[in-house]
């Protein structure tokens, strides 16, 4: 055999053994490649929903653990099965309704991240990151038409401001108005677009509530660096409000008084005091005005209202006790279905706002104990500052307020708030 046919042949038989190497090593590679850790495929043995079919015979854990009892969340699930179902594939069964809806009220009942949650779900954390976002997105779609209602005619507005005069003794009040910080992880090279007062990132819930503590508007995704009452002026209630277009009552008599006076909105000092939004007194005006002590004193107890919204809804859905670290669309998701479960729960549940939520008056000591408050969370205040002069109409209707709190409008025990 010459030479050049002995190189050809040892020239093949390296082509043959690499080849064969070739074939060793993909083979290696697809014999290591898995689709899905072993542990999650073991769902159906590790799942939480086990967990719950044991809670069903304990129903205080059961609502501990979902924040609704079981009725309560078993007709939340029908109503949000036809947007949530998936089908199966030939390769894996689908996620159920139920572990879908179970893991997004775990997140916002806890907080967790996904990479926790996933394990006592059994739903891997980048499944989660699509499943929660969009089973909020439908739980707000389903609930917001029945339970986050902003009254569109004179008739529903009346009927607001009468369950406010019949509960808190405020007449012609509208809602309570007020906003909070939402605490979140801010998107990549956003700079300080989302910082606020306090040194944090954030973005801003607006809402508006009934004299039932349930939220009749929610206004959120306002930047955190605008940490000032100005905030208000970017939603599409304000905008409505001073284009009169809300379909507010025009002003009426009160009840058992010749006054006449405007429906309006009760705020804090975060807010420009106008005709339509009464807010308190600055302290530096109360020296030797009783009528005004009192005023503030009644409209900050018709304010509690929002100030109770708020610390129950954060207390009961502690993802606000957290820096979200979400996508800004999949926080504006995850915060407007809470607030509509707020409303949902309010109305559904008895044991989701109990007694001990509510702020408690002792009207013979002039003395508050105070319930939940979201300042307990990390949601804030929105900052107060100097509104410049308020128009003069406003000061009168102000005026007229105070006058007839402390005339025919007069509580027994009012006075005892303000010694």
């Amino acid at each position: 055999m010459s030479s050049e046919e002995e190189e050809s042949l040892a020239l093949a038989g390296l082509a043959v053994a690499l080849c064969v190497k070739r074939a060793k090593s993909a083979s290696g590679s697809k014999r290591g490649r898995k689709w899905s850790r072993e542990w999650l495929l073991k769902r159906k043995t590790y799942t939480h929903i086990n967990l719950l079919a044991e809670l069903r015979a304990v129903p205080k854990d059961w609502k501990n653990y979902l924040r609704m009892n079981e009725e309560t969340y078993l007709n939340l699930l029908s109503l949000v099965t036809p947007f949530i179902e998936k089908e199966d594939t030939v390769m894996r069964c689908a996620i159920t309704p139920h572990e879908r809806l179970t893991a997004t009220l775990r997140f916002l009942a806890t907080g967790r991240s996904y990479e926790d949650l996933k394990f006592s779900t059994l739903i891997s954390a980048q499944a989660l990151r699509v499943i929660i976002p969009e089973t909020c997105r439908a739980i707000y779609k389903v609930l917001q038409n029945q339970y986050l209602k902003f009254p569109q005619t004179e008739e529903e507005w009346k009927s607001v401001a009468g369950q406010f005069e019949q509960d808190w003794q405020f007449p012609h009040c509208l809602g309570a108005l007020d906003g909070k910080h939402v605490d979140i992880i801010p998107p990549a090279d956003s700079g300080s677009l989302f910082y606020n007062y306090k040194g944090r990132h954030s973005l801003v819930l607006m809402a508006i509530a009934n004299a039932k503590c349930e939220f009749i508007m929610c206004d959120f995704g306002s930047n955190g660096r605008n940490s000032d009452g100005g905030v208000i002026q970017n939603t599409l209630f304000y905008r409505k409000l001073t284009n009169k277009s809300l379909n507010i009552p025009a002003e009426g008599q009160l009840d058992k008084s010749h006054r006449v006076l405007p429906y309006v909105f009760v705020c804090d000092d975060a807010f420009a005091l106008r005709p339509d939004m009464m807010k308190p007194y600055r302290m530096g005006d109360l020296t030797g005005h009783n009528e005004r002590k009192i005023f503030n004193y009644r409209l900050s107890r018709a304010r509690r209202v929002i100030e109770s919204a708020f610390g129950i809804m954060a207390s009961r859905f502690r993802i606000f006790h957290t820096r979200i670290n979400l996508s800004l669309d999949n926080i504006d998701a995850v915060v407007m279905a809470c607030c509509v479960l707020h409303n949902y729960l309010v109305k559904s549940s008895l044991s989701y706002a109990s007694a001990d939520c509510f702020d408690v008056e002792n009207i013979n000591c002039g003395t508050t104990v105070q319930g939940l408050r979201a300042e307990d969370s990390n949601m804030m205040n929105i900052a107060r500052r100097n509104q410049g002069n308020p128009m003069e109409a406003a000061k009168i209707i102000r005026e007229n307020f105070a006058d007839y709190f402390i005339s025919e409008g007069k509580l027994p025990w009012q006075d005892n708030f303000i010694e």
